[in-house]
């Protein structure tokens, strides 16, 4: 998982506050289908937007959970959970450049 600062947190909120979630997690919560997707959003737009249904939260599973093992799985940042909603940050990756001699 990587690290966010908490001046990045408020920036991500602020950005999507008035989005909806672009992605949602079902009964069968995190599959490997599903875990493509969020990297992919996160390689396009740096940020994601997750709402969990009610039917993945059975039993021990909570929201905060299911948010930690996506941001585990995907090398993102948990910016915040919030009810059902949970926010992925990842910086893009750049490529490196050349050393200068």
């Amino acid at each position: 998982m990587s690290k966010i600062t908490t001046r990045m947190k408020r920036h991500v909120r602020h950005v999507l506050k008035d989005e909806h979630p672009t992605i949602w997690v079902g009964k069968e919560s995190l599959t490997p289908s599903l875990v493509a997707e969020i990297e992919k959003q996160l390689q396009r737009s740096k940020m994601v937007k997750i709402k969990i249904l009610p039917a993945a939260l059975q039993g021990e599973v909570t929201a905060q959970t299911i948010g930690l093992n996506a941001a585990q799985q995907t090398n993102s940042a948990l910016v915040e959970v919030r009810g059902h909603v949970f926010i992925l940050f990842r910086k893009r990756k750049t490529e490196e450049e050349p050393s200068q001699p």
